[in-house]
């Protein structure tokens, strides 16, 4: 189980980037590469996943226990040569004065040498008290290499070298030039996503020969050879215990942000995922259930609205009582409308609001959720109280103004949510919110959904009315 971490001094030092073009390096070599990306994030994810071929899996200390990280991380090693895990932000910034969420907390639980990323612009002999320091800060922590990031020539370089090698042990891996073809477009949200850039591909093969020329990949490929094996879980069994349930999956340009475990946890459950265009089909899949997750509407509100057949097949649909989940994205897309930039563009009309974009996040990091009862699931607490869990909000927009009052399925102990105290309005057999879940322990929704859509398929519960169907016997 070859494994390593890719982190950096602080954010926007190039990891991304440089960890996409090392997906893509190791792979063309014919490795097969098991990305994986620390925390609750779409947009690298895609990026990394595409780069290496496989979908990226994300590890997140705020919805899974330290167990779920390590099963999570040898059940999707245990068919790779090598993993490669992308942390975020710095190597040892977190939530809490003791590190226990950041990423060098992940690479001691993962047993994983660190590859550490620095963007070297304007520094020479500095980057050696900056080595050393982070060194000395964690002493059992395993710094394998450094990538030195936005060098500024071949002299920059020589001088970088020459500094490291003669004040420190660390290995230098590789200097990547300043170069402006390798930054990866962003907006307000970050990175455009791999799913919306035109010309994805052609990006990431140009990341991954600046990669191959400039880094050493193949001592990179033979860090963390040695790690100790991670626990290997056994596939879970197929909760099945009634008919497959079809789920049309909204996957396009406007909408692209799932977990990849939470579709296996779906099809786990006993679904079948049928993936349909909002942008350019005319009409759903023949479905039972319907999932609309995160992304940027608002970036194509134009080809949304234009495509009034769809928007209407959605709006019926959940009229008509079909079980739906849409979070984040998803809900802009079911509101009236989006205004954005001056513009205002027609939206699927589900819920009894407006989306309007801010010039600053509405909602943004860690979200605790509790349950309010109310919602159409099964409650997750034991013995069917209401139970409470982790997941998280990035958004610009605000559903405004709401001129009815919503049933919410959510309290938020943490966070914003709709309106600062409730997320997720529950409409006929819709939930739709702003978090963004993640099926873990703390909160296993696949499965949950999958159940209420094979109940409402049964017969049970009246799907014509804005009542919770809490009761359902599932």
């Amino acid at each position: 189980m070859s494994r390593l971490l890719v982190s950096a001094a602080h954010k926007s030092s190039g990891k991304t980037t440089i960890s996409t073009g090392l997906c893509a390096a190791l792979a063309a070599s014919g490795r097969r590469v098991q990305p994986f990306k620390k925390g609750p994030d779409y947009i690298d994810p895609l990026w990394l996943g595409r780069a290496a071929g496989r979908p990226c899996v994300n590890l997140d200390f705020n919805t899974m226990s330290p167990g779920e990280i390590r099963e999570a991380a040898g059940a999707h090693m245990a068919a790779a040569d090598l993993a490669l895990i992308e942390g975020n932000k710095g190597l040892f910034d977190g939530l809490d004065l003791e590190g226990s969420n950041s990423n060098a907390a992940l690479a001691r639980l993962l047993e994983a040498p660190v590859v550490l990323v620095i963007d070297s612009r304007g520094m020479t002999r500095g980057v050696a008290p900056l080595l050393l320091g982070y060194q000395a800060f964690e002493p059992e922590l395993r710094i394998a290499g450094v990538i030195l990031n936005r060098v500024g020539g071949a002299r920059h370089g020589a001088k970088l070298r020459a500094v490291i090698e003669h004040y420190t042990d660390i290995p230098v891996l590789g200097l990547v030039s300043e170069n402006p073809a390798l930054q990866i477009l962003e907006r307000h949200l970050g990175l455009v996503p791999s799913n919306e850039h035109a010309a994805a591909d052609r990006q990431i093969r140009t990341l991954a020969e600046a990669v191959a020329a400039e880094v050493d990949v193949a001592t990179i490929a033979r860090l963390g050879a040695d790690a100790p094996a991670l626990p290997v879980p056994s596939p879970p069994a197929i909760d099945a215990p009634g008919p497959p349930v079809r789920i049309a999956v909204a996957r396009d340009a406007a909408f692209g942000f799932y977990y990849a475990t939470d579709l296996e946890a779906l099809e786990q459950a006993g679904a079948s995922l049928l993936f349909f265009d909002t942008i350019h089909d005319a009409r759903l899949p023949d479905a039972d259930a319907l999932f609309i997750g995160g992304g940027f509407p608002e970036s194509q509100m134009q080809a949304l609205e234009a495509n009034a057949p769809m928007r209407e097949a959605i709006r019926l649909a959940i009229e008509s009582g079909m079980p739906a989940y849409a979070e984040c994205g998803g809900l802009m897309y079911l509101a009236r409308g989006i205004t954005w930039n001056g513009r205002r563009c027609e939206m699927a009309g589900v819920l009894p609001g407006e989306i309007t974009m801010h010039a600053r996040p509405q909602g943004r990091g860690l979200v605790r959720l509790q349950e309010t009862g109310l919602g159409p699931w099964p409650l997750t607490g034991p013995a069917g109280e209401p139970g409470s869990f982790g997941a998280h909000e990035f958004h610009y927009s605000a559903l405004e103004p709401l001129d009815e009052s919503p049933v919410y399925a959510y309290r938020v102990l943490r966070g914003h949510g709709i309106d600062g105290q409730h997320d997720g309005i529950v409409h006929r057999n819709l939930l739709a919110s702003y978090s963004h879940l993640r099926h873990t322990g703390q909160n296993p929704w696949a499965t949950r959904f999958v159940r209420f859509a094979r109940a409402v398929m049964a017969g049970v519960g009246d799907a014509t009315v804005d009542t919770p169907t809490q009761s359902l016997p599932i």
